[in-house]
């Protein structure tokens, strides 16, 4: 026998009548001690029936110093003169001996690793590949159990319980698994197919795997599951630092040990984007992560700025506006470090046993906007090419998140200070109310709405209160409500009842509407109210469209809204707005305010606005103290809408402040009118008015005696002006007009124009008032 294999012959009744010298090497047996004993007695295990008849297999021999041996044996029958079995001549192969057959080359040489156990899950067979995944010789392993082989960990126990499964049931399986190996220094994945090896007779021998290494599979699926899971998460706010944040969030730590994301100052303000220099580059820090507590490796603190030379990864990234991977050892990587490490903050090296960087640039919309840095520490796998193509996927992703949050803050930014502009910064005093207001915009992702609120100060020492809301968000909104503003501005002027105003604003935006595209009609509605209040009356005229009622606070304490009709919203068209008018006691509270302070998803608008009625009853030590109560007790914790509240304490003017005449309408009254007038501001202590109002007094009781009709009145009112009106029963106003040198009249309006601080007219229900100013210093 050559020394390279070994054999034995067994009679029929298996006993052994031959020994070879190779089979003494393998065994430990002798010739002396084997032959004669039965074949049996020499195996650790029974062999299944017909198990020699299959001609060749593995079986699990006991050395003679008792430790289990695997040997690859063939069989060869001996047959006697009659033609049936005498016995057989059996070869062995000592382990990892060379397979001469096709199919043992193609088992031993396969890529894929496979092994071969028997039924009580011990190895019987390994390939090439099995062996270097084992980090073993083939003989080291053989005959052994699998459990003995491998540490205890959940995924030898689950690989375990496969082996048994398909000894238990007779049927393959497949299975999926992420573990490491023994003799590779990385986690892996595997596809793993295990099946039944049977006899021809149907006798189970064992089990056979192939395991097919699919880590490169593993990964592809984890960075479009994590790309995946980066569209939900990322971009949740409309807020730059917290969308960089959840970018940290889902690279640390499945894709990175520490990350971080820095940005030009721009993008965190309101200025336009400069273009990217090829020098250094300066960015700030805004978000960054470690799978250290205390994020040891950033070199730079939240919020700082940091440099970042031409020669930088970083640098480049932005230059070249593709992802740039570094490794340890790289001369540009290793310099980039060495500049860190001078700048690490309290002597800590920036590397610290980095092995793999790679930085992306964060570009939207063809505007580079900062970048994303990735570094692996504790994971010993490099970034490949693979990794780069993710993390551009991934950047890109995110950085439309920072510019849609950037866009999202600089049009906030820019609506909030147009609006602003358009609101009341500064409200006059005046006679006829004290005022206080607050206006606090949405903090949500809709953007800044078109609340707004307005004080005007209207003839006779009437105030006009206005309060409004404007449909949808943002820029466009705001600028439809600086449309808004000054046409009710310009309406309130002409000194309309609140229900006529209304009528010529709805057709405004009636014809604002009209004039834009289709799909803008919508953004043009918006709800209003308009109140008039006249100190010397002491009564309130109001109408609204669209807009919630206002709530009234008298003076015993008590708080309800103000029955009236909300009319239809602007911009509906064609449909009337009724006025509501009532009297209050002097030192009433009048509350107006938008729909967002009593409106929200959540909240019942009815329980809401009980709410506001006893916060407006809270004794306050001002209006401004009143307005912070109400917001508080009111307002729900994020407001998903502007608030504009506009609170009014209304006054009075005594009988020692307003005079009044009634004129016949006889040429003759004038001189006593006048007469009259100048008494009467002798005794408000205004003798130096006197001359100016005399002609006054003359022309516009003239003019309403001459061209208008009864009842003639002259009322005077001291206030922070001198106000002189002159009512009639006529509706036509008059007109301010140079008279020509031939013409004997027309200059009567002109002279009043000249003499007095502001005129004007406005209708009455029962004709027209023409009224006009002077301070209470003289003009001259």
């Amino acid at each position: 026998m050559e020394d390279a294999s070994a054999a034995a012959i067994i009679d029929a009744r298996g006993t052994v009548t031959g020994w070879s010298e190779g089979a003494r090497r393998l065994t430990g047996y002798s010739a002396e001690e084997a032959v004669g004993r039965s074949v049996r007695g020499l195996l650790a295990e029974d062999v299944p029936s017909g198990a020699v008849s299959a001609r060749s297999g593995t079986v699990m021999v006991r050395h003679h110093d008792g430790y289990l041996v695997g040997l690859r044996i063939r069989a060869c029958v001996v047959t006697g003169r009659d033609g049936t079995p005498d016995g057989y001549v059996i070869t062995a192969e000592p382990p990892g001996s060379a397979e001469t057959s096709l199919a043992g080359q193609a088992f031993q040489q396969a890529s894929i690793s496979m092994s071969v156990f028997d039924t009580d899950q011990r190895y019987l067979r390994l390939n090439d590949a099995a062996c270097h995944v084992m980090g073993v010789p083939e003989e080291t392993l053989l005959g052994r159990h699998f459990p003995e082989t491998v540490e205890e960990a959940e995924h030898s126990r689950g690989f375990n319980w496969h082996l048994r499964h398909v000894v238990e049931t007779g049927r393959p399986l497949r299975y999926e698994s992420y573990t490491g190996a023994p003799a590779l220094n990385r986690e892996h994945a595997w596809v793993t197919e295990m099946w039944p090896v049977r006899h021809p007779s149907g006798d189970l021998l064992g089990t056979a795997l192939a395991a097919i290494d699919s880590t490169e599979q593993y990964w592809a699926r984890q960075r479009l599951a994590l790309l995946n899971e980066a569209a939900a998460v990322i971009g949740t706010t409309l807020d730059v630092v917290r969308t960089a944040e959840e970018l940290i969030e889902v690279v640390v730590p499945r894709f990175a040990d520490f990350a971080s994301v820095d940005l030009f100052d721009w993008v965190l303000g309101a200025e336009e984007s400069p273009t990217v220099s090829t020098e250094e580059i300066v960015l700030r820090r805004v978000a960054h992560g470690s799978v250290s507590e205390g994020t040891p490796e950033a070199a730079v603190h939240l919020g700082e700025v940091d440099v970042y030379p031409a020669f930088s990864p970083i640098a480049r990234a932005m230059r070249e506006g593709r992802a740039i991977v570094s490794q340890a050892g790289e001369p540009s990587f290793m310099r980039w470090v060495a500049e860190r490490n001078t700048r690490a903050p309290q002597g800590r090296p920036y590397r610290q046993g980095v092995h793999s960087m790679m930085a992306v640039p964060l570009r939207a919309r063809g505007t580079t906007l900062g970048v994303a840095v990735a570094v692996r520490i504790r994971q010993v796998d490099d970034y490949a090419a693979d990794d780069a193509v993710f993390a551009e996927e991934l950047a890109s992703r995110a950085a439309v998140c920072v510019d849609n949050a950037r866009r999202f803050a600089r049009e906030r930014t820019t609506a909030l200070a147009l609006q602003h502009s358009l609101l009341p910064r500064g409200l006059p005093g005046q006679a006829a109310v004290q005022v206080a207001h607050r206006y606090l915009p949405s903090g949500s992702a809709a953007g800044i709405g078109g609340d707004w609120f307005d004080v005007i100060p209207l003839s006779g020492s009437r105030v006009a209160l206005v309060v409004g809301d404007v449909v949808g968000h943002g820029i466009p909104s705001t600028a439809t409500m600086g449309r808004l503003v000054t046409a009710v501005r310009t309406l309130a002027d002409v000194d309309l009842p609140p229900d006529e105003l209304l009528t010529h604003l709805d057709d405004l935006v009636t014809h604002l509407a009209s004039d834009d595209d289709g799909d803008e009609v919508a953004e043009l509605g918006a709800t209003c109210l308009y109140a008039v209040y006249d100190p010397v009356t002491r009564r309130l005229n109001l109408a609204a469209a669209g807009h919630p009622a206002p709530a009234l606070v008298l003076p015993d304490g008590s708080a309800r809204l103000i029955p009236m009709s909300a009319g239809p919203p602007l911009g509906v068209g064609g449909l009337p707005f009724e006025a509501t008018e009532l009297q209050l006691p002097e030192g009433s509270v009048v509350a107006l305010y938008t729909d967002g302070l009593v409106e929200d998803r959540d909240r019942d608008v009815d329980h809401a606005t009980d709410e506001l009625c006893r916060a407006l009853t809270v004794p306050a030590e001002s209006l401004d103290a009143q307005c912070d109560i109400v917001l508080k007790a009111v307002l729900p914790e994020e407001p998903s809408d502007d608030v504009a509240l506009l609170l009014a304490r209304t006054r009075a003017l005594g009988a020692d402040q307003v005079a009044t005449w009634d004129v016949d309408p006889d040429p003759a009254q004038v001189a006593a009118t006048r007469q009259a007038a100048t008494e009467q501001l002798t005794a408000w202590g205004l003798d130096e008015t006197a001359f100016v109002t005399e002609l006054v007094v003359s022309e516009l009781v003239t003019n309403a005696i001459r061209y208008g009709s009864t009842p003639i009145e002259l009322r005077l009112i001291r206030d922070q002006t001198l106000i002189c009106e002159v009512s009639d029963g006529s509706s036509t106003s008059p007109h301010l007009r140079r008279a020509h040198q031939d013409d004997e009249g027309g200059r009567g309006l002109l002279l009043v124009a000249q003499l007095t601080q502001r005129w004007g007219s406005r209708q009455t229900t029962r004709g027209k008032t023409i009224w006009c100013e002077q301070p209470l210093t003289p003009l001259f």
